[in-house]
């Protein structure tokens, strides 16, 4: 873990005052960091037992992309409105300043036999996770326990993983910025 995180850039008081930003661009231009990240996080899978993979835009989508291409695994997006061509579901969730909404389209191959692992780049306060899950759960009956949300990294403090497993999803990340 801290070998990954002295990849990750803190930029302070981005994007307002008071926000310590952790740039995940710094691990991107780092190839042995980038592919350190994706075996952690595919490690992770495998042992999850995924069988589709569902990536939140649009950072999730840099890691899940090599992740399904190496497990040879499907590989469904959760978007924002607007940004799918099919007929969608839609969970709509709270952020800081307002409301976003992410979207899977219908036709989306996911069962309730399927484990389902969500990727995203961060979990700070677990609302963007947490909407994705409960689409996937309430939408295509998946059960949580066949889901599992997987981040880069986490900021406990803010207490997202927390709330992800207090909602009963289970949560998984391969850095940790405590109290920094």
């Amino acid at each position: 873990m801290k070998e990954l995180k002295k990849y990750i850039r803190t930029v302070p008081d981005f994007p307002i005052k008071g926000i310590q930003f952790r740039d995940i661009t710094s691990l991107l231009e780092r190839p042995e960091a980038f592919n350190k990240a994706l075996i952690d996080m595919t490690a992770s899978c495998m042992m999850f037992n995924a069988t589709k993979l569902v990536a939140i835009e649009s950072r999730g989508f840099l890691f899940a992309s090599p992740i399904a291409r190496d497990m040879d695994l499907p590989l469904v997006l959760a978007r924002k409105p607007g940004k799918l061509p099919n007929p969608t579901y839609s969970k709509e969730y709270e952020l800081e300043y307002g409301t976003s909404e992410l979207h899977i389209q219908k036709c989306s191959e996911l069962t309730k036999e399927d484990k389902i692992v969500i990727i995203d780049d961060l979990i700070a306060t677990g609302g963007t996770a947490i909407a994705c899950a409960q689409l996937i759960s309430e939408s295509f009956n998946i059960s949580k326990d066949n889901i599992l949300v997987l981040a880069v990294i986490d900021l406990p403090d803010l207490g997202g993983s927390k709330v992800i497993k207090q909602t009963g999803y289970n949560v998984e990340t391969i850095v940790e910025f405590e109290g920094e």
